[in-house]
């Protein structure tokens, strides 16, 4: 079975080996049909690669690291400005 991957804009770097990643997922409304961006924080093991606040990161599930952290973030897609 593969393992999930998402993308999401890094949020927080402050503790060491770990960042918090938002990220938003689009869905219809079930009932009026409206497109509506939902959030979610995700806390990312960072050993293999360094990232900064604001960079756009892509996440890999893996096993649980710690008692939050469950994704590790694979790349940087594209650095902030």
């Amino acid at each position: 079975m593969p393992k999930k991957e998402k993308v999401g804009r890094v949020i927080s770097t402050k503790t060491t080996n770990t960042a918090v990643v938002e990220v938003v997922q689009f869905k219809a409304h079930p009932k009026y049909k409206k497109i509506i961006a939902t959030t979610k924080h995700y806390m990312a093991d960072t050993k293999n690669c360094s990232c900064n606040n604001g960079d756009e990161v892509k996440l890999i599930e893996s096993r649980p690291i710690s008692k939050t952290k469950r994704w590790i973030v694979a790349e940087v897609l594209k650095e902030a400005t």
